[in-house]
């Protein structure tokens, strides 16, 4: 299959050729969800953590005795039951990720790539590069290929003066190939890769 190549400004300057099994394949949401869930479960932290009892300082002696006082019967001033004490089965730190084979990763890459394809949300340019920075011209040429969340892949690195135009740009994201990851693509309206950046993905999702 063939798409089109088109320049930064959005004009056609050839054909790019696709390979099927990255991009032709039908849309399966299930594996695409299956890939988004790892992705997020993995970025969280999991530093989230309260003191229980044996963690909480103060005595362990028995505030008073057992009978005969009318209150409630009390161990030492830790427990779960009393102000400033420890905490019950509160949260502990860990780590949130789950396992997902990397066959299933990559299958979802496809998919997602193939589904962005089929809407006409993607789009393969010659190039990635700007004489200058400046962020006034950077948003011109994005507006070429329409409007809302941009997600642009390019090759091994991305072009400084594209780095330095893109940051103060809001719903724009730039990485360089080995940043390209099913969460970002799904999650955007564009998705622009440059002709190496194409090159670079089709090897490492074979």
């Amino acid at each position: 299959m063939e798409a089109k190549l088109v320049s930064f400004e959005n004009k056609e300057v050839g054909v790019v050729p696709l390979t099927d099994y990255i991009f032709g394949l039908e849309s399966r949401e299930d594996i695409v969800k299956r890939v988004i869930d790892w992705q997020l479960a993995k970025r969280r932290s999991g530093t989230h953590s309260v003191k229980n009892v044996g963690e909480v300082s103060g005595s362990t002696k028995k505030p008073f005795k057992q009978k005969g006082t009318g209150n409630a019967r009390q161990g030492n001033a830790r427990g779960v039951q009393r102000r400033g004490g420890g905490i019950a089965h509160g949260p502990q730190i860990r780590s949130h990720a789950i396992k997902l084979q990397k066959k299933v990763r990559v299958l979802g890459m496809r998919h997602a790539l193939s589904s962005k394809l089929a809407s006409g949300e993607l789009h393969v340019i010659e190039s990635l590069s700007m004489d200058k920075p400046k962020t006034k011209d950077f948003i011109s040429k994005l507006s070429k290929f329409g409007a809302g969340k941009f997600f642009i892949v390019d090759g091994s690195e991305v072009n400084e003066n594209i780095k330095r135009s893109s940051s103060a740009v809001e719903n724009v994201n730039v990485v360089p190939a080995i940043g390209a990851n099913v969460y970002d693509i799904i999650k955007s309206d564009r998705v622009i890769i440059t002709k190496n950046g194409l090159a670079m993905l089709e090897e490492r999702l074979k």
